[in-house]
């Protein structure tokens, strides 16, 4: 799989544990679906963690039916890997080692309602399709801004410009 850092994925001091994560890509034409979150006015790509003892192809479907309502996934190709180091909040370690694993996702048919978690209702967080340049340039915008720590923006600006470069065509 293909590496999606544009710099170096460079640890941290401390403790520190992996976290799998993986990044669905669904694209219609110039159009992706992202999840726009109210509480961060952000685009981020469906996903989430892959759970002890779960494939990433599992857990890429489980988070995208959950997340976006996605009901039929016909097809998963692997795109790229994304590393990052980051702080961890809770007691135990100082740092996490995120690995997202990115895929190409085809969806048939139509979409159920999303079953997202308490903590994703809360935040606001939605699927929606979007212009992949209108949510590049939304996301560009908060990371510009001084008030944004810019960490998982950063992450989803980096891939979006990957998922543009190598697989939107105008």
């Amino acid at each position: 799989m293909q590496s999606l850092n544009n710099t170096p994925v460079i640890p941290l001091q401390g403790s520190c544990f992996t976290r799998k994560t993986t990044r669905a890509i669904v694209l219609r034409g110039n159009d992706i679906l992202m999840l726009y979150t109210k509480r961060y006015d952000d685009y981020t790509l469906p996903g989430g963690g892959v759970d002890e003892g779960e494939s990433l192809e599992a857990a890429l479907e489980r988070e995208l039916k959950e997340e976006t309502g996605a009901v039929s996934i016909t097809e998963l190709t692997p795109f790229g890997r994304y590393e990052e180091y980051r702080p961890w909040y809770k007691p135990g370690h100082d740092n996490v080692h995120i690995i997202s694993y990115c895929y190409v996702c085809e969806i048939c048919g139509e979409f159920d309602a999303p079953a997202m978690e308490d903590y994703e209702r809360a935040n606001g967080m939605k699927p929606v399709w979007i212009n992949i340049n209108q949510a590049i340039a939304h996301n560009e915008a908060k990371l510009n801004d001084a008030n944004n720590k810019g960490m998982s923006v950063l992450r989803e600006l980096t891939l979006l410009k990957h998922i543009s470069a190598q697989l939107v065509t105008d």
